[in-house]
């Protein structure tokens, strides 16, 4: 193989991306991340920032075995990058809860709970089914209408932006090159091995090269002969200003960062790319959130914003590497529960230049019939 300038080349500087090169990144080992920057349609910039399994993997025990297996890495993943960059991500895990406002939906979500232990049998992560007074024993601030929750110990949040800058931090102090302004516009193949990767900012070698573009590995896989079947959601969230201390736990939809300020979101929306925000969305989000938290009513709204998830077919991530070992493809909408990972199991793929079989379960091959029509 031809010398190249880089011995890997990380396209994205999203979460996934970053933590993938963070993980990458070694003595004598030449990464490059390569980013449009904050032109681009991050799925960090909107996340909810849950470190989440709970009421994951319905039909799918791979999927929640695999997100459990980040839930439980994260403190340590955490740990790890405070010891490194100094920056504590502010992460709070001590249980999470999914609340319900009618009888029959805590009914299915608690039947759905049971099926996904049953389905993991000895690897069931543990999740309690509770009634209002319980529920109000974990967060008092509810509201007469909900009637119940269920609750996972595992389950936590945390900050999206110190988390950003963290892993970006440390790939800078494990030698990562990050280019931003850096669109990739196109790859190649060279004839002597290794790619060459045109973007915005001019031209790199590198003998591997990572897909970690969110929305834009739909565009990019392709060249590389992979597939990414990737659709753009959107999610609209609001921020309160700051307030006392009112949530303990976090919730699916409501949550309390360790700022002060409170998070409601998300809606599912598919708009194509638009980012923009509806008031008649906004409004049913924050009516919702009222009903579970009535003291919300009075709190003043300071920001609210859309972001893209990035969406896979049946909702679970893509992991790819290419017949040669050199191109690897990573996308999921669970940047967050998964980054503990991404920048473990991974990460350590890539920088092997193999993807253990178990990954198999995740490749864009159980999307044929989709893509074919």
């Amino acid at each position: 193989m031809r010398r190249s300038e880089f011995d890997i080349a990380v396209v994205g500087g999203g979460i996934v991306g970053a933590a993938i090169a963070f993980g990458a990144a070694g003595p004598g080992r030449r990464i490059v991340m390569l980013d449009e920057g904050d032109v681009a349609l991050r799925a960090s910039r909107g996340n909810f920032a849950l470190v989440w399994v709970h009421g994951k993997g319905l039909g799918r025990p791979d999927y929640a075995r695999w997100s459990a297996r980040a839930v439980r890495r994260w403190r340590s993943f955490a740990d790890d990058l405070a010891a490194e960059t100094g920056t504590d991500v502010g992460l709070e895990q001590r249980g999470g809860l999914l609340l319900f406002l009618d009888g029959e939906g805590l009914t299915t979500q608690a039947a759905a709970c049971r099926r996904i232990a049953d389905d993991l049998g000895a690897d069931a992560f543990p999740v309690e089914v509770l009634d209002h007074a319980a529920t109000a024993r974990l967060l008092p601030a509810i509201g007469p209408e909900v009637v119940g929750a269920t609750f996972c110990p595992l389950d936590g949040h945390v900050n999206v932006l110190r988390l950003f800058g963290a892993l970006h931090e440390g790939c800078r102090r494990r030698g990562v090159d990050y280019r931003p302004g850096a669109k990739v516009a196109a790859i190649s193949r060279e004839p002597g091995g290794g790619y060459r990767l045109d973007t915005a900012a001019g031209t790199v070698a590198a003998a591997r090269v990572v897909l970690a573009a969110g929305l834009g590995n739909g565009r990019l896989a392709p060249m590389l002969g992979l597939s990414a079947p990737v659709l753009p959601e959107r999610g609209q969230i609001l921020v309160t200003e700051r307030t006392g201390r009112l949530l303990d736990y976090p919730t699916g939809t409501v949550r309390q960062t360790d700022e002060g300020s409170v998070m409601i979101g998300a809606s599912k929306e598919r708009v194509g790319f638009d980012t923009g925000t509806e008031t008649e969305v906004l409004a049913e989000l924050a009516a919702s959130a009222v009903r579970m938290f009535p003291a919300l009513a009075s709190l003043a709204v300071v920001r609210s914003w859309g972001a893209l998830r990035v969406m896979t077919p049946d909702g679970l991530p893509i992991y790819a590497v290419d017949p040669s070992g050199t191109a690897f493809l990573a996308t999921c909408h669970s940047g967050i529960t998964l980054a503990s990972v991404h920048a473990g199991e991974i990460a350590a793929a890539v920088a092997g230049g193999t993807l253990p079989d178990v990954f198999a379960q995740f490749s864009p091959e159980r999307f044929a019939d989709v893509q074919a029509a």
